[in-house]
């Protein structure tokens, strides 16, 4: 299992690729591109998320 601090480093990497990506596909004019982003950007939010829980839960 990964530790709290893995998921937090992880998800704040997608977070920030995911925003990187919505913004590009929104300047260039690709819409996949942007939803992929947004996507990427909520994934690494949820993560960010299970890694501060798992610190407070004590995994």
């Amino acid at each position: 299992m990964k530790s709290s601090t893995q998921d937090k480093v992880e998800g704040a990497a997608k977070d920030v690729a995911g925003r990187v990506k919505e913004v590009t596909g929104k300047a260039v004019g690709k819409p996949r591109l942007q939803a992929d982003g947004k996507a990427e950007k909520v994934e690494g939010q949820i993560q960010k998320k299970v890694g501060k829980i798992e610190k407070v839960i004590g995994d």
